[in-house]
């Protein structure tokens, strides 16, 4: 597939203005969706934070404008599977900080193949690379902001195929999340706990979609901080998930070996029937 095709506000065009405060600052948003069948998954989860992101950096989405422009892209593109990414950005002003005077955001489209992993780590599992760099409390945590240079220095901390992922911890020692996916544990209790991401991290939608069906299937589940000196005593199942790749049960990390569960199974098999409607 190529990643030729990008509409910027609804137009198909190649170049975007240096003058973007996306590009000069990283001052705007991004969602990354699932095409399957030709339709946006997980779709009404993904433009809710996409609309709580930009409510909390002041930028006026109309989104009734973007659902129609995507749409419409899809049509165009007319792609069965692939990956969606929508950016928004405050559009282009002045240099400074100050966004005063920004008042045209852009919407920007663009159509990707979807990543291809031999093995495949949702089914033979994950093994995780754990990360040295640490996250710090930002005014910023939960959203997916454009910023995302902490997750370009911890994914670039490993290469080769040794590993498929990495975990990343805050200053305080607590998992927060993978460099492009969210963590569940299953307690010895039957629990299902993600880190807390008040403070950092992104609040993924898969993962969002993972605790609302976990509910469904008599699951307790909570947010809460999880040491990650203690993950081996809390644990009996670790995976990862986001809302492109799914479910990847976790089957190494820090020279610990874990079990493939049946909540991680069950949960898998339901994030891939969404994933493919």
């Amino acid at each position: 597939m190529s990643t030729a095709l990008i509409w910027v506000n609804g137009q198909p065009q190649s170049e975007l203005l240096v003058s973007d405060r996306g590009l000069a600052y990283g001052d705007g948003l991004f969602e990354t969706i699932r095409v399957s069948n030709g339709l946006s998954t997980l779709a009404a989860l993904h433009w809710e934070r996409l609309v709580q992101g930009c409510r909390r950096l002041a930028i006026n989405l109309n989104l009734a404008e973007l659902t129609r422009e995507v749409d419409a892209f899809l049509a165009s593109a007319s792609v069965e599977t692939g990956v969606l990414k929508v950016t928004v950005t405050r559009g282009s002003g002045g240099r400074g900080y100050n966004p005063e005077d920004c008042h045209d955001i852009r919407r920007i489209l663009s159509i990707h193949s979807l990543p291809i992993r031999d093995p495949d780590p949702s089914i033979c599992g994950a093994k995780l690379f754990a990360c040295q760099l640490r996250l710090g409390q930002s005014a910023l945590a939960g959203i997916k902001h454009l910023n995302r240079l902490e997750q370009v220095m911890a994914r670039s901390e490993w290469s080769g195929t040794a590993y498929d992922e990495g975990l990343v911890c805050d200053f305080s020692g607590h998992v927060i999340e993978g460099t492009m996916s969210n963590l569940f544990v299953v307690a010895h209790n039957g629990e299902l706990i993600t880190p807390d991401l008040s403070f950092s991290g992104v609040k993924g939608v898969c993962r969002q979609f993972i605790m609302s069906i976990a509910h469904e299937m008599g699951l307790v589940v909570s947010e809460r901080h999880l040491a990650e000196s203690r993950l081996a005593d809390i644990a009996t199942e670790l995976f990862l998930c986001n809302s492109v790749n799914g479910v990847w049960p976790v089957v190494e990390y820090n020279q610990r070996n874990w079990e493939v569960g049946p909540v991680t199974l069950e949960l898998r098999r339901r994030v891939q029937e969404e994933l493919n409607a």
